[in-house]
Protein backbone atom coordinates (compact mmCIF):
# COMPACT_ATOMS: atom_id res chain seq x y z
CA UNK A 1 0.00 0.00 0.00
CA UNK A 2 0.94 4.30 -0.76
CA UNK A 3 1.18 3.99 3.58
CA UNK A 4 3.94 1.57 3.50
CA UNK A 5 6.12 2.82 0.79
CA UNK A 6 6.93 5.90 2.43
CA UNK A 7 9.29 6.51 4.53
CA UNK A 8 9.63 6.67 8.07
CA UNK A 9 9.72 10.50 8.47
CA UNK A 10 6.90 11.54 5.73
CA UNK A 11 4.79 9.31 7.27
CA UNK A 12 5.45 10.91 11.06
CA UNK A 13 4.62 14.31 9.33
CA UNK A 14 2.00 13.03 7.50
CA UNK A 15 0.17 11.83 10.69
CA UNK A 16 0.67 15.02 12.34
CA UNK A 17 -0.65 16.86 9.62
CA UNK A 18 -3.90 15.38 9.96
CA UNK A 19 -3.70 15.08 13.90
CA UNK A 20 -4.07 18.85 12.93
CA UNK A 21 -7.21 18.88 11.15
CA UNK A 22 -8.93 17.12 13.40
CA UNK A 23 -7.74 19.40 16.33
CA UNK A 24 -9.22 22.22 14.38
CA UNK A 25 -12.66 20.72 12.93
CA UNK A 26 -12.77 19.58 16.70
CA UNK A 27 -12.52 23.34 18.09
CA UNK A 28 -14.58 24.59 15.42
CA UNK A 29 -17.52 22.38 16.24
CA UNK A 30 -16.90 23.06 20.30
CA UNK A 31 -17.24 27.10 19.07
CA UNK A 32 -20.17 26.66 17.14
CA UNK A 33 -22.23 24.35 20.31
CA UNK A 34 -20.36 26.78 22.51
CA UNK A 35 -22.48 29.56 20.59
CA UNK A 36 -20.87 33.25 20.40
CA UNK A 37 -20.09 35.89 23.06
CA UNK A 38 -20.04 32.97 25.68
CA UNK A 39 -23.93 32.39 24.98
CA UNK A 40 -25.10 28.80 24.48
CA UNK A 41 -25.89 27.79 21.03
CA UNK A 42 -29.62 28.20 19.85
CA UNK A 43 -29.49 31.74 21.73
CA UNK A 44 -28.96 34.99 19.73
CA UNK A 45 -25.22 36.54 19.40
CA UNK A 46 -25.05 39.22 22.00
CA UNK A 47 -22.69 40.95 19.68
CA UNK A 48 -24.25 41.49 17.13
CA UNK A 49 -27.36 43.98 17.48
CA UNK A 50 -30.51 43.44 15.38
CA UNK A 51 -33.63 45.20 14.36
CA UNK A 52 -35.87 47.12 17.46
CA UNK A 53 -39.07 46.47 17.76
CA UNK A 54 -41.20 48.70 19.87
CA UNK A 55 -44.38 47.34 21.75
CA UNK A 56 -46.93 50.36 22.82
CA UNK A 57 -48.78 50.31 25.90
CA UNK A 58 -52.11 49.92 26.97
CA UNK A 59 -54.26 51.58 24.12
CA UNK A 60 -52.20 51.43 21.86
CA UNK A 61 -50.94 54.59 21.34
CA UNK A 62 -47.51 55.01 19.30
CA UNK A 63 -46.68 58.84 19.96
CA UNK A 64 -44.11 58.67 22.39
CA UNK A 65 -42.29 55.53 21.17
CA UNK A 66 -42.45 56.90 18.10
CA UNK A 67 -39.88 59.45 19.06
CA UNK A 68 -38.02 56.77 21.25
CA UNK A 69 -37.82 55.10 17.55
CA UNK A 70 -36.28 57.83 16.12
CA UNK A 71 -33.74 58.18 18.31
CA UNK A 72 -32.61 54.20 17.99
CA UNK A 73 -32.67 55.08 14.23
CA UNK A 74 -30.35 57.98 14.77
CA UNK A 75 -27.79 55.67 15.68
CA UNK A 76 -28.28 53.23 12.61
CA UNK A 77 -30.45 50.83 14.15
CA UNK A 78 -33.64 49.53 12.42
CA UNK A 79 -37.07 50.46 15.33
CA UNK A 80 -40.69 49.63 14.29
CA UNK A 81 -43.16 50.38 16.40
CA UNK A 82 -45.87 47.57 16.40
CA UNK A 83 -49.75 48.46 15.83
CA UNK A 84 -51.27 46.18 18.44
CA UNK A 85 -54.40 44.69 17.61
CA UNK A 86 -57.89 45.85 18.27
CA UNK A 87 -57.35 49.34 20.12
CA UNK A 88 -54.72 47.94 22.52
CA UNK A 89 -56.42 46.80 24.92
CA UNK A 90 -57.72 43.36 24.29
CA UNK A 91 -56.00 40.00 25.19
CA UNK A 92 -52.12 40.30 26.00
CA UNK A 93 -51.97 36.45 24.98
CA UNK A 94 -53.14 38.18 21.42
CA UNK A 95 -50.52 40.97 21.38
CA UNK A 96 -48.10 37.81 22.57
CA UNK A 97 -48.88 36.10 19.49
CA UNK A 98 -48.56 39.49 17.63
CA UNK A 99 -45.27 40.11 18.20
CA UNK A 100 -44.49 36.50 17.76
CA UNK A 101 -45.40 36.77 14.04
CA UNK A 102 -43.82 40.38 13.73
CA UNK A 103 -40.70 38.62 15.13
CA UNK A 104 -40.50 35.67 13.04
CA UNK A 105 -41.29 37.97 10.03
CA UNK A 106 -38.43 39.89 10.58
CA UNK A 107 -36.24 36.37 11.03
CA UNK A 108 -37.64 35.63 7.91
CA UNK A 109 -35.92 38.86 6.68
CA UNK A 110 -32.28 37.72 7.37
CA UNK A 111 -32.45 38.90 11.09
CA UNK A 112 -30.32 36.89 13.45
CA UNK A 113 -32.73 38.03 16.03
CA UNK A 114 -34.52 41.22 17.60
CA UNK A 115 -34.39 43.68 20.53
CA UNK A 116 -37.83 44.23 21.99
CA UNK A 117 -38.55 47.67 23.89
CA UNK A 118 -42.18 47.13 25.62
CA UNK A 119 -43.79 50.21 27.21
CA UNK A 120 -46.13 49.95 30.18
CA UNK A 121 -48.61 47.22 29.42
CA UNK A 122 -46.37 46.48 26.55
CA UNK A 123 -43.80 44.73 28.34
CA UNK A 124 -46.26 42.52 29.95
CA UNK A 125 -47.19 41.29 26.58
CA UNK A 126 -43.32 40.63 25.63
CA UNK A 127 -43.13 38.69 29.21
CA UNK A 128 -45.87 36.89 27.84
CA UNK A 129 -44.52 36.33 24.44
CA UNK A 130 -40.76 35.25 26.17
CA UNK A 131 -43.10 32.71 28.54
CA UNK A 132 -45.35 31.51 26.17
CA UNK A 133 -43.10 31.35 22.67
CA UNK A 134 -39.66 30.87 23.64
CA UNK A 135 -38.76 34.29 23.12
CA UNK A 136 -35.20 34.15 24.61
CA UNK A 137 -34.24 32.15 21.47
CA UNK A 138 -35.23 34.74 19.05
CA UNK A 139 -34.68 38.26 21.16
CA UNK A 140 -31.37 39.29 21.05
CA UNK A 141 -32.09 41.52 24.70
CA UNK A 142 -35.72 42.92 26.18
CA UNK A 143 -36.09 46.26 27.37
CA UNK A 144 -39.51 47.33 29.74
CA UNK A 145 -40.29 50.95 30.29
CA UNK A 146 -42.58 51.19 33.49
CA UNK A 147 -44.50 47.90 33.06
CA UNK A 148 -46.91 46.39 36.00
CA UNK A 149 -45.14 43.39 35.48
CA UNK A 150 -47.03 42.38 38.89
CA UNK A 151 -50.00 43.88 37.91
CA UNK A 152 -51.10 47.63 39.05
CA UNK A 153 -53.63 48.31 41.60
CA UNK A 154 -55.64 50.89 38.92
CA UNK A 155 -56.26 48.17 37.08
CA UNK A 156 -57.65 46.14 40.37
CA UNK A 157 -59.66 48.87 41.19
CA UNK A 158 -61.21 48.96 37.70
CA UNK A 159 -62.37 45.22 37.30
CA UNK A 160 -63.76 45.74 41.18
CA UNK A 161 -65.83 49.27 41.04
CA UNK A 162 -66.07 48.80 36.44
CA UNK A 163 -66.02 46.08 35.62
CA UNK A 164 -67.91 47.01 32.26
CA UNK A 165 -65.43 49.40 31.72
CA UNK A 166 -62.21 46.99 32.32
CA UNK A 167 -61.89 45.50 29.14
CA UNK A 168 -59.68 41.67 28.81
CA UNK A 169 -56.18 43.23 29.00
CA UNK A 170 -57.31 45.63 32.43
CA UNK A 171 -58.33 42.60 33.96
CA UNK A 172 -55.71 40.38 32.90
CA UNK A 173 -53.36 43.43 34.90
CA UNK A 174 -55.03 43.10 37.94
CA UNK A 175 -52.88 41.43 40.30
CA UNK A 176 -53.32 38.09 41.03
CA UNK A 177 -55.00 37.58 37.62
CA UNK A 178 -54.82 33.99 36.31
CA UNK A 179 -52.51 35.56 33.49
CA UNK A 180 -50.19 37.70 35.64
CA UNK A 181 -50.03 33.94 38.14
CA UNK A 182 -49.00 32.55 35.29
CA UNK A 183 -46.08 34.71 34.42
CA UNK A 184 -45.25 34.67 38.15
CA UNK A 185 -44.58 30.53 37.56
CA UNK A 186 -42.39 31.27 34.45
CA UNK A 187 -38.73 32.31 35.96
CA UNK A 188 -36.78 34.68 33.12
CA UNK A 189 -35.00 32.70 31.22
CA UNK A 190 -31.30 32.72 32.06
CA UNK A 191 -29.70 33.46 28.58
CA UNK A 192 -31.81 36.67 27.66
CA UNK A 193 -30.85 40.27 29.15
CA UNK A 194 -33.28 42.04 29.94
CA UNK A 195 -33.52 45.90 31.29
CA UNK A 196 -36.52 47.26 33.20
CA UNK A 197 -36.72 50.68 33.77
CA UNK A 198 -39.54 52.47 35.91
CA UNK A 199 -39.25 55.64 37.99
CA UNK A 200 -40.81 56.47 41.36
CA UNK A 201 -42.73 59.04 40.18
CA UNK A 202 -45.25 56.69 38.47
CA UNK A 203 -48.75 57.57 39.41
CA UNK A 204 -50.35 55.39 37.17
CA UNK A 205 -48.66 51.85 37.76
CA UNK A 206 -48.60 51.88 41.33
CA UNK A 207 -46.94 50.76 43.13
CA UNK A 208 -44.25 51.30 40.61
CA UNK A 209 -41.52 48.71 41.88
CA UNK A 210 -44.38 46.06 40.10
CA UNK A 211 -41.68 46.74 37.36
CA UNK A 212 -39.53 44.63 39.08
CA UNK A 213 -38.37 41.36 37.78
CA UNK A 214 -36.10 38.86 39.27
CA UNK A 215 -33.27 37.85 36.98
CA UNK A 216 -33.29 41.16 35.31
CA UNK A 217 -30.92 44.22 35.85
CA UNK A 218 -33.39 46.35 37.10
CA UNK A 219 -32.86 50.23 37.49
CA UNK A 220 -35.15 52.77 38.74
CA UNK A 221 -34.76 55.92 37.25
CA UNK A 222 -33.50 58.25 40.12
CA UNK A 223 -30.97 55.49 41.27
CA UNK A 224 -29.25 57.12 37.94
CA UNK A 225 -30.53 60.61 38.45
CA UNK A 226 -31.61 61.56 42.22
CA UNK A 227 -33.29 64.24 40.99
CA UNK A 228 -34.90 63.49 38.17
CA UNK A 229 -38.50 63.88 37.65
CA UNK A 230 -40.38 61.51 35.04
CA UNK A 231 -44.18 60.60 35.02
CA UNK A 232 -45.62 57.03 33.79
CA UNK A 233 -46.26 59.08 30.24
CA UNK A 234 -42.62 60.59 30.04
CA UNK A 235 -40.97 57.48 30.19
CA UNK A 236 -40.31 56.89 26.60
CA UNK A 237 -39.20 60.17 25.84
CA UNK A 238 -37.14 61.37 29.03
CA UNK A 239 -33.39 62.09 28.01
CA UNK A 240 -31.79 59.76 30.99
CA UNK A 241 -34.58 56.71 30.17
CA UNK A 242 -33.36 57.31 26.32
CA UNK A 243 -29.62 57.43 27.40
CA UNK A 244 -30.41 54.11 29.43
CA UNK A 245 -32.79 52.52 26.41
CA UNK A 246 -29.69 53.03 23.56
CA UNK A 247 -27.22 51.40 26.24
CA UNK A 248 -29.32 48.67 27.24
CA UNK A 249 -29.91 47.51 23.51
CA UNK A 250 -26.26 48.17 22.34
CA UNK A 251 -23.66 45.71 21.87
CA UNK A 252 -21.38 45.93 25.20
CA UNK A 253 -23.02 43.63 27.86
CA UNK A 254 -25.93 44.68 30.01
CA UNK A 255 -25.27 46.14 33.19
CA UNK A 256 -26.48 48.91 35.48
CA UNK A 257 -25.76 52.34 33.76
CA UNK A 258 -22.74 53.88 35.68
CA UNK A 259 -23.99 57.93 36.55
CA UNK A 260 -26.71 59.86 35.33
CA UNK A 261 -23.81 62.21 33.25
CA UNK A 262 -23.40 59.44 30.77
CA UNK A 263 -26.99 58.15 30.04
CA UNK A 264 -28.01 61.95 29.09
CA UNK A 265 -24.97 62.21 27.06
CA UNK A 266 -26.03 58.82 25.21
CA UNK A 267 -29.23 60.44 24.56
CA UNK A 268 -27.52 63.39 23.29
CA UNK A 269 -25.79 61.11 21.04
Amino acid sequence: MWWSALAPRRRLLLVGALALVVLVAVATTVRACAGRAGVPNGYPDQSRPGPVLLVPGYGGGQGALSVLAGRIRATGRSATVLTLPGDGTGDLGEQAAMINQTVLGERSRGAASVDVIGYSAGGVAVRVWVARYGGEHLARRVVTLGSPLHGAQLAAAGTVLAPGACPTACQQLAPGSPLLRELDRAPLPPHLPWLSIWTWDDQTVQPPDSARLAGAVNVPVQSVCPDAHVDHGGLPTDPVVTGLVLDGIGAAPLSVPADCASARATAGG
